[in-house]
């Protein structure tokens, strides 16, 4: 009996049932229900990137560069005489280089050689006439100035360039060192002995400029001060990485 009766309501059932379904779901009152044509908000992908540990060195090690017309800060004090005694660092060093530090032998290796005498230091080719008998023995003739003969021989021995002169009267013979590779070697520590020397001088022009800076404070901003000292240390900086580079090439030349 009751199973023919729901044979009998099924196709009731079945209309009903899709209306139940899409019938939708009750909401609360407090949070309204968004419509159906709104689609889901689509939130940007953001990506951090991270310094690596290099990029962070790099930034480290980076300083702005400071670049001051020297007309402006003339009445301060003059940039380019500054740079001008900076240069003249470089060029005796580039010149005790192509004295002191040649491997080839001429006549004009011993050029730069001072003699102190009792009348005061001359250099020692306009005591003597220097000549090459072989590429392994230079000859120095004193007949000019016989009284500096002494002179000079010491001034040879006390050379950077291990001379050892042998006198023959008014005739100093000068035997050349064998390029060995010691001597090579004794050639870069001279070398180094010069940049360092460079470096020195070059220490003390910077330290003179910043310190006439600092006695034209009166009436002299702090930030100007700053930027300008600043700047002589940027040129004092470049002129340094001019000295490693001539060590380096002169440093290659001589081990070969």
């Amino acid at each position: 009996m009751a199973l023919s009766y729901l044979n009998l309501l099924r196709p009731v059932l079945f209309r009903l049932l899709p209306s139940v379904v899409r019938t939708p779901l009750a909401t609360s009152s407090r949070v309204p229900s968004l419509p159906h044509t709104i689609s889901p908000a689509v939130l940007p992908n953001y990506v951090r990137h991270y310094a690596t540990k290099k990029s962070k060195v790099k930034a480290k090690g980076q300083t702005a560069k400071v670049n001051i017309n020297a007309a402006l800060v003339e009445d301060i004090i003059s940039l380019e005489e500054v740079k001008e005694d900076m240069a003249a660092v470089l060029t005796t060093l580039k010149e005790d280089f192509s004295r002191n530090l040649s491997i080839r032998t001429s006549p004009g290796a011993l050029d730069h050689i001072t003699v102190t005498t009792k009348d005061g230091k001359f250099p020692l080719n306009q005591l003597g006439q220097i000549s090459m008998k072989s590429p392994q023995l230079l000859v120095v003739n004193m007949t000019g100035f016989p009284e500096a003969t002494a002179a000079v021989t010491r001034a040879l021995q006390d050379s950077s360039m291990g001379l050892n002169p042998e006198v023959e009267g008014t005739i100093i013979r000068v035997p050349v060192p064998k390029v060995t590779r010691e001597h090579r070697e004794n050639l870069v520590k001279l070398a180094k002995q010069f940049s360092n020397k460079a470096k020195d001088s070059l220490r003390k022009v910077r330290t003179n400029a910043v310190t006439r800076v600092k006695k034209s404070k009166e009436g002299v901003s702090e930030d100007t001060i700053h930027l300008i000292e600043k700047q002589i240390q940027q040129m004092a900086d470049g002129y340094v990485a001019d000295i490693d580079k001539q060590l380096a090439t002169k440093t290659k030349e001589l081990l070969g």
